[in-house]
């Protein structure tokens, strides 16, 4: 199997493939993301292969780990980075919408570091910054939401 001329590895088929299964069979599914604030204040954004628009990057929290490990250990697989200092917790919000019992663990990450960029791969198509007042049109609106309630002090919402 292929996607945009490239072999997607076996590993990521198994791992999407539990991941749907999860989804169905566990009575929760956690998820982190970050938003990662350069000294400019524009926020890091990314492009999956497998859904549209523009979002935090970040991922599943595993069986027995704990969040801010599993952001971190998102950050570096999917963006290149490391995470220096302490993330600031933002919020939980419920993805229903999404997925049942789904929810996502936010985190405002200011102290970070990128050594590496990774290339366009099977799971993230594109990485880039973005001020937060002039996001693409294409940005997820839970995406957008959580930046106005970040920068721009718009109500909180409990939903993703």
């Amino acid at each position: 199997m292929s996607q945009r001329g490239k072999s997607v590895p076996r590993d990521y088929i198994v791992k999407k493939l539990l991941q749907r299964y999860w989804r169905l069979t566990r009575a929760l599914t956690v998820g982190a993301q970050g938003v990662i604030v350069n000294p400019d204040g524009h926020v890091l954004l990314v492009r999956h292969t497998y859904q549209s628009g523009w979002r935090f990057p970040g991922g599943g929290v595993e069986k027995g780990e704990p969040v801010a490990t599993a952001l971190a250990r998102e950050l570096e697989e999917e963006v290149g980075i490391t995470v220096a200092g302490e993330p600031q917790l933002f919020g939980v919000y419920s993805n229903g919408a999404s997925f049942p019992n789904d929810h996502i663990v936010l985190f405002v990450v200011r102290d970070w570091r990128q050594d590496r960029v990774p290339a366009p791969n099977y799971e993230i198509a594109e990485q880039r910054f973005f001020a937060h007042d002039n996001l693409p049109a294409d940005a997820s609106p839970g995406t957008a939401r959580r930046l106005a309630e970040i920068f721009s002090g718009a109500a909180r919402s409990a939903f993703w």
